[in-house]
């Protein structure tokens, strides 16, 4: 037997009964060439891959290290699952499960079939820093009539100016209104009417939107939250008990703009709200980051699956979470001897998710394969709120396995798919922390913070970690972290930094490449700016900094 490897529907015992189906084992490899879809993406699955097709599926494979040292006594087992859903239908023939919506106005965006299945809350930043320098203001307007212009007639949606208070400029008054000609021209008024002023309260914020959504029956409730600031009125309604509050009842992204945001508040949102935390650069990239956003949403039909795990006697279930294609807490509830995680909005695409498993060695067996857990996936309910979620055909469950052994070289053997998320997860740490040292003016910690995060990210051939640190440090030996910190760095870097890590990529099967052997694909080169002497990608056409205009290409070092 190996001493890893991946398992769809393999077999198990624990001793006490209860295994689970058999079925092949395998290890799947997705393409990750040039060219090839998104890494999230099931390949050969695009948007019109269920039409005439077969019913949607999903897979479910588990990948894992099996040996562990009996006399180490009880320890954690850790495995890698894989969820891939293949064959939902395109968006305009609806979404799997979605109730039908209202009957669409004059059409002057999308068209969806018996509703879109997303109800949307534009939440926009309009405390007074957005008018410093008004650019910030003027792309999030761009950016939230962009989105509008991209949501499907019949869409609920609402938009919510964000202060210390939070109030909302359309619909302005009653519930959310369904997308249509009309809906869009008075919401993009209300848009630009916007002005800034007043501070920061993101518990505010999303108290307001859940409470709007609340209100809907979407299958896809989802909250798009701008913010160029840190959450400097917490104490007006604490974040921390809004999220507690509204964890699993809504997805929420958010997007830091300017130079002033605070990364910690996006992750902490996004992670609890099952959405991811980025980032723009430039102002003007938001307009087009918010159409993408949108259309990706509209890409996922199906709204949710639970995994659920089913601990074997002498296991205990620790966590799960999902590691790509980005870092996230998943809902959980307990049914019985299973828990059962929520996994929201889904299209064709594949997710992957740590499993940590505490096992005891105490009466087992040694060199015998031994269920620790049966991990399933499910609808989270049954056909009479999903409609033609009932034709999704689900996997049958597989093992979590272990065997006890008192060979030294196979219990020290490592699952290469789980050291891929560790490092992740040690690359998130370092950047977190090095952006707390350069808060603090603890310049020799964050050199060295900065190298350690470059080799971790060269090891894992981390090019959106590394495009980041490139605008941090120079980057002399990458396998080696020897970087020198570039001058005039500001603080908004670092936040980009730890917003990029919390990206993650697939692993190491889709690679092709032996760790280490992924090179530095350099960004642009950094010159200094003419007027203020910033530093700026060379390829910029304005400084970041001052608006100088700069000829692309121009002096790169």
């Amino acid at each position: 037997m190996d001493t890893h490897g991946s398992t769809s529907g393999r077999a198990g015992r624990d001793g006490d009964g209860g295994a689970v189906p058999a079925g092949p084992r395998r290890t799947e490899r997705v393409p990750g060439r040039q060219g090839d879809p998104p890494q999230d993406q099931v390949p050969g699955a695009g948007a019109g891959a269920g039409a005439g097709a077969a019913n949607p599926s999903v897979e479910l494979t588990v990948s894992q290290r099996t040996y562990l040292a009996a006399e180490a006594g009880p320890q954690d087992l850790h495995a890698i699952l894989t969820v891939a859903v293949r064959g939902l239908p395109d968006t305009a023939a609806g979404p799997v499960g979605a109730h039908p919506g209202p009957h669409p106005g004059p059409h002057s965006g999308p068209r969806s079939g018996p509703g879109s299945g997303l109800a949307e809350v534009l939440v926009v930043d309009c405390s007074a820093s957005m008018n410093h320098p008004e650019r910030k203001m003027h792309a999030a307007r761009q950016a939230a009539v962009a989105a509008l212009r991209a949501l499907p007639d019949g869409t609920p949606f609402a938009v919510v100016r964000g202060t210390q208070f939070a109030a909302t400029v359309y619909p302005p008054s009653g519930p959310m209104r369904p997308a249509s000609a009309r809906a869009r021209a008075e919401a993009t008024r209300a848009v630009y009417a916007m002005q800034p002023t007043g501070g920061t309260c993101v518990g505010n914020w999303l108290d307001l939107a859940g409470t709007l959504l609340a209100e809907q029956a979407a299958p896809i409730p989802h909250v798009l939250m701008l913010t160029d600031g840190k959450n400097e009125h917490d104490d007006h309604n604490p974040l921390a008990g809004v999220l507690d509050t509204w964890e699993g009842r809504f997805l929420c992204d958010a997007w830091g703009i300017g130079r002033d945001w605070d990364a910690r508040v996006l992750i902490d949102v996004t992670r609890r709200l099952h959405g991811s935390a980025d980032a723009v650069h430039e102002e003007s990239e938001l307009p087009a980051a918010y159409t993408a956003l949108v259309a990706d949403l509209l890409a996922r039909p199906l709204p949710e699956l639970e995994i659920r795990v089913t601990p074997s006697p002498g296991a205990t279930l620790r966590w799960l979470r999902q590691t790509f294609p980005h870092e996230l807490a998943l809902p959980q509830r307990q049914m019985g001897t299973a828990v059962a995680f929520t996994t929201r909005a889904w299209g064709n695409q594949v997710r992957r998710f740590q499993l940590c498993l505490t096992v005891d060695p105490a009466g087992r067996a040694l060199d015998e394969d031994l269920q620790a857990a049966a991990v399933a996936v499910a609808l989270p309910a049954g056909p009479e709120r999903y409609g033609r979620a009932a034709q999704v055909a689900l996997p049958p469950a597989v093992a979590c396995e272990v065997r006890w052994t008192a060979d030294p070289v196979l219990a020290a053997a490592e699952n290469e798919e789980d050291e891929h998320f560790e490092k992740y997860r040690r690359l998130g740490e370092t950047a977190a922390q090095a952006a707390e040292a350069f808060r603090l003016d603890r310049d020799d910690e964050v050199l060295r913070l900065l190298g350690v995060a470059v080799a971790l990210a060269h090891e894992l051939g981390a090019q959106r970690q590394l495009a980041e640190l490139q605008r941090i440090v120079e980057i002399r030996d990458p396998a080696a972290g020897h970087v020198v910190l570039r001058k005039g760095v500001t603080a908004d870097a670092f936040e980009h930094l730890v917003t990029a890590s919390t990206h993650t990529t697939h692993g190491p099967t889709t690679d092709g490449l032996p760790p280490g052997a992924v090179p530095v694909v350099p960004v642009a080169g950094l010159v200094d700016c003419a007027q203020c002497r910033a530093p700026m990608p060379s390829n910029a056409r304005f400084c970041p900094k001052c608006r100088h205009p700069h000829v692309p290409g121009a002096g790169a070092r």
